[in-house]
Order: C-alpha cells, then sequence, then structure tokens
C-alpha cells in the first residue's frame, strides 16, 4: 500500500503545483522530488526483499539438512557403537551431511525464481 500512496500522490500534487513561479521549481521541481522519493522507496523494498531472500535461503537450507540427517538416521542401525563413540561419529556425520544434503543445488534453483530481475 506504501508504494501506492506513494504513485497516487503525484496526482494529489500536480493539479495544485503551478508550471513555475511561487512554488519551489514548480511541477518540474515537484516531479522530480516525487521521482527521488519513490525512488528511494523502491531501494528500500529492494533491500527488504534481498534481505529476506538471504534469511530464506538460511531456513531453506537448515531445513535441507536437518531432514537429510532424519533421512541418514532411519538408516543407520541401532545399537551398534558406545554412546561416546556414536557422539563422535555423530559430530562428523553431522558436517558431512550438511556437505552433501544438496542444499546448494536447490537453493540456487529456488532462488533463481525468487530474484528480482
Amino acid at each position: 500500500d506504501d508504494m501506492n500512496d506513494e504513485i497516487n500522490r503525484i496526482n494529489q500534487i500536480l493539479p495544485h503545483t503551478p508550471a513555475t513561479g511561487t512554488i519551489v521549481g514548480g511541477k518540474n521541481e515537484a516531479i522530480k522530488r516525487w521521482i527521488e522519493t519513490a525512488y528511494r522507496k523502491m531501494e528500500h523494498y529492494t533491500n527488504e526483499h534481498y534481505r529476506l531472500l538471504r534469511e530464506a535461503a538460511i531456513l531453506l537450507e537448515l531445513a535441507l539438512w536437518k531432514a537429510k540427517l532424519e533421512e541418514n538416521d532411519e538408516d543407520s542401525p541401532e545399537n551398534t557403537v558406545t554412546a561416546k563413540i556414536q557422539i563422535r561419529q555423530c559430530s562428523s556425520k553431522r558436517s558431512e551431511v550438511r556437505i552433501t544434503s544438496g542444499a546448494d543445488i536447490v537453493i540456487k534453483n529456488v532462488l533463481s525464481f525468487l530474484r528480482l530481475e
């Protein structure tokens, strides 16, 4: 709504702005100020969009990693080693699964649909 309000604002300003003279620069100056304001708002929303994309990519990577860990946990046999060794292997396994989860491929393909271009 904020951008729609900004776009409609010029339609409210121009009819009451003289072509030149008393108001600083007249219609040309009013249009120039309006364009600068609209551009700043678009930049703000574009930056916000990319910030949210980065956040979504991180969440997607973590979700894929978790799904892959759960998938691997289902495949592993129960009670094969002592608890201490399991913890050590689990830490190593978690790091390995993060690398091999395929998140980089999925994220690249998903984000390509969400980029502003």
